[in-house]
């Protein structure tokens, strides 16, 4: 195994393994004054495989202290794994609602179903076996893809949205209601007919802000902003919880990046985080004994019925320079901020080293995002135009005036602008530094945070 100065290395506060696989965000909650974040993990090998609960906490959601394994498989209902879930606290408890996966002969014998679990301490956990199980899935509905509940408490009711897929059918979200998380009954299908994609997962409803987030697996592409064949939307609206339908106004991609994937809230919360990762793609950080990572904590509200992300981060100014028309510096992990009045065009490579670059370029009107010509390759099974070049795009706001936050950690870049995200992985050299910066506007502002 690769190491870097007698150190492994890793992601500096991304959320990652120490060794093995990672992949949803799971269980999201403040609770005995820390933030918890829990996430499907493996230990044993740097793919996929019988799913655990990692977990890690947190003071300021920036940087993170590992705890033990909270969740093992093996148990009623989860004998060959424990999917995601979510959490919630009542009572002075931590309970997490999961999915268990029971893979029987495959296929359709498999069985996958909600369970329960609580800790009084938040690092121990005792099971409470099945709570929704097939019985309370309607026949049209298939309980070998059931999975990922999502539960909130609104009206002295805890209510869980889960995702299935319809027999015969695509993805599909269902919504139940508890009075004690033990017993559910089913109210209904939120939207009523199936999504473009074959299946949803991880959906998640924030109630104050009738935000509805989903992933949605072997999406058809939508134009040159949805090429990644598995997706996440987002849905502004009003859950009906008399019928149990969404009444939609607006929807649109939570990510316009490469890899991102599965996201959560925190319990009661508008910060979310999600899986830093794709499905069907290699991941270059094999070699060095982990695969995958979490986002930055992100800030989520909804302007004018769409989506607003702002990344919550706060580092130390390091480096500052005004009136800036070109730049070259030197990091690969920390916070860059471009503020510009009446921006035309915009080139920023990071990780430069020789020809080898990632690149961030404005272009008639959007963000164009370049990974062809850093580090090593990554490919996955998108075959347009723009994924064969490692290209991917994002709209620009065109305001007058701009801010551009580009967080940059070992293996990763995340570009923030007026909301919008665009995430993604990245294997450069590891001397690979420079930062390049070429400015067309009235005025602009380079900051550069380090992070502690």
């Amino acid at each position: 195994m690769k190491e870097m100065k007698g150190k492994l290395l890793r992601p500096n506060f991304h959320v990652h393994a120490e060794e093995g696989w990672i992949n949803d965000p799971n269980g999201l909650v403040y609770f005995n004054g820390r933030y918890h974040a829990f996430y499907q993990h493996y230990p044993n090998d740097v793919h996929w495989g019988p799913m655990h609960w990692g977990h890690v906490v947190s003071d300021d959601l920036v940087h993170w202290e590992r705890l033990p394994i909270a969740l093992y498989p093996g148990d009623e209902g989860d004998k060959n794994g424990c999917f995601s879930g979510s959490a919630i606290v009542w009572q002075d408890k931590l309970w997490v609602l999961y999915t268990g996966f029971t893979e029987n002969e495959g296929g359709e014998t498999i069985r996958q179903i909600q369970c329960l679990a609580s800790s009084q301490d938040g690092v121990h956990f005792e099971k409470h076996g099945i709570v929704i199980g097939e019985d309370n899935l309607p026949e049209a509905y298939c309980p070998w893809d059931f999975r990922d509940p999502k539960v909130w408490r609104k009206d002295g009711y805890f209510w869980c949205v889960v995702a299935v897929r319809a027999k015969g059918g695509r993805g599909r979200i269902l919504l139940y209601r508890s009075e004690d998380l033990f017993s559910w009954t089913f109210i209904n299908d939120v939207f009523g007919e199936d999504c473009p994609g074959m299946m949803i997962e991880c959906p998640d409803y924030l109630d104050e802000k009738g935000l509805l987030l989903f992933g949605e697996q072997f999406s058809p592409q939508e134009g040159k902003t949805h090429l990644n064949v598995h997706t996440t939307r987002w849905c502004v609206g009003a859950l009906n919880y008399q019928t149990g339908r969404f009444e939609e106004k607006n929807r649109g991609i939570v990510d316009y990046g490469f890899d991102f994937y599965a996201p959560q809230t925190f319990a009661g919360s508008d910060v979310m985080m999600g899986w830093l990762q794709m499905w069907d793609r290699n991941i270059p950080s094999e070699k060095y004994g982990f695969a995958g990572m979490l986002t930055l904590a992100r800030k989520l509200e909804v302007v004018r019925e769409e989506l607003h992300q702002t990344p919550v981060i706060q580092g130390e100014t390091v480096k500052e320079a005004v009136d800036v028309k070109s730049i070259v510096d030197d990091a690969k992990i920390g916070v860059l901020r471009i503020q510009a009045k009446n921006l035309r065009s915009l080139r920023l490579a990071l990780r430069k080293k020789g020809e080898s670059q990632a690149e961030l370029a404005l272009k008639d009107g959007e963000f164009i995002f370049d990974r062809s010509k850093v580090g090593e390759e990554i490919t996955g099974v998108e075959k347009d135009e723009d994924s064969l070049n490692g290209i991917r795009r994002m709209p620009f706001s065109g305001r007058e005036n701009v801010e551009l936050t580009v967080v940059m950690d070992e293996f990763s870049v995340e570009i923030f602008e007026n909301g919008k995200v665009l995430s993604s992985t990245i294997y450069p050299d590891q001397d690979a530094t420079e930062i390049c910066l070429t400015v067309d506007a009235q005025e602009c502002v380079y900051r550069r945070e380090s992070l502690k």
